[in-house]
């Protein structure tokens, strides 16, 4: 299932907060409203948020020229284009500031509308900008294949895998990165056993990867995120598989919160420690994990889930959403462009 339908002038959005229980759609028109979306975990997971950030842009692109009423583009027009459209740039970055493919593409949409914005015609303006988000779009499905196919390289002979949060065609522009490898394997012909965290405190891995895994008929189960280490130790899981939403220069990766208990514990079980994230994923300008910005969410994300309490109210309560893993515990991160070794990574060229 892809987490997007294009239509000529919005986004339908997979309502990802609502799964499993309900398939809504959400429609989007503006950079703000995908900016919401993006914040309130409609959409989620750093290859489909930077999907949908760089079409936010194109939808708010559409918006100005509307707003020119068909008036041609004359030095100031072009400046205001820009303008705004950058003022909308940043509400979309500012949405998950720890997902390095959300300001990738967001960039990469901004430059399509500067080169063109001092065209006449405000159609002229806007196409390229909705080409180049559909490019982001249909370049992530490449990646998602290859990311897939060294997965299952390295992988040769594995049955046994623990995953964390959620990683899957939903979390991407259809195919998936961590899931990925595992659905690539599954669907090889080779028996697995998935073990999936629940994912605390919005419970990803109960709602989207269980959920996913069980339609691809792929044995999994579900287990409290507290249960990960005795699980990998008394059940011999053989590898730890997650995905990441930032990676710095070298290696240092951010990933849904409790992805660092997991690495401790795999390191002192000697089981393999493997991120599977897009190139898009690394943040060049990102020497190591001090330098990457974690995203502090809501604590009435920890005191109630779906409007129950679930603590004494008025608690203090802290709820960062990533945590970071240093890249000595890391065995590998798998890209579109190959498999990294570590733990001495040197991904700046990648």
């Amino acid at each position: 299932m892809d987490p997007f339908r294009l239509t000529d002038d919005a986004l339908l959005v997979l309502d990802q907060s609502a799964l499993p229980r309900e398939e809504r759609w959400v429609e989007v028109r503006s950079a703000a409203k995908m900016a919401e979306a993006i914040a309130g975990l409609r959409v989620r997971g750093a290859p489909a948020i930077g999907i949908a950030g760089a079409i936010g842009i194109w939808l708010e692109a559409e918006r100005i020229a509307e707003s020119e009423g068909g008036r041609a583009a004359r030095g100031s027009v072009s400046a205001s284009r820009m303008k705004a459209l950058e003022a909308s740039a940043d509400l979309l970055r500012a949405a998950r500031p720890t997902a390095a493919n959300l300001a990738w593409a967001v960039a990469r949409a901004m430059g399509a509308g500067a080169r063109g914005a001092a065209a006449a015609d405000p159609r002229a303006w806007t196409a390229p900008i909705r080409a180049e988000a559909l490019a982001i779009w249909e370049e992530d499905r490449g990646h998602s294949r290859a990311m897939a196919r060294y997965g299952r390289q390295l992988f040769a002979t594995e049955r046994r895998f623990l995953t964390h949060c959620h990683t899957g065609g939903l979390a991407t522009g259809g195919g998936g990165t961590a899931l990925g490898v595992l659905l690539e394997i599954h669907r090889s012909g080779r028996p697995i056993q998935v073990w999936a965290t629940e994912t605390r405190p919005l419970l990803q891995g109960a709602r989207l990867t269980a959920w996913e895994l069980e339609n691809e008929g792929v044995p999994v189960r579900l287990i409290v995120d507290s249960a990960a280490a005795y699980v990998m130790e008394r059940r011999k899981v053989e590898a730890v598989v997650v995905g990441a939403d930032r990676i710095a220069r070298n290696g240092d990766l951010a990933n849904k919160i409790g992805t660092l208990p997991l690495a401790l514990a795999a390191r002192d079980l000697g089981i393999p420690f493997v991120a599977v994230a897009p190139s898009t994923t690394i943040d060049p300008g990102c020497a190591s994990g001090d330098e990457i910005p974690i995203e502090e969410r809501s604590p009435e994300e920890l005191l109630g889930y779906q409007g129950i309490p679930v603590a004494p109210s008025g608690l203090p309560a802290e709820n960062p959403a990533f945590d970071v893993t240093p890249c000595r515990l890391v065995t590998a991160i798998v890209t579109e462009r190959g498999i990294h070794r570590g733990p001495a990574f040197d991904l700046g060229g990648c």
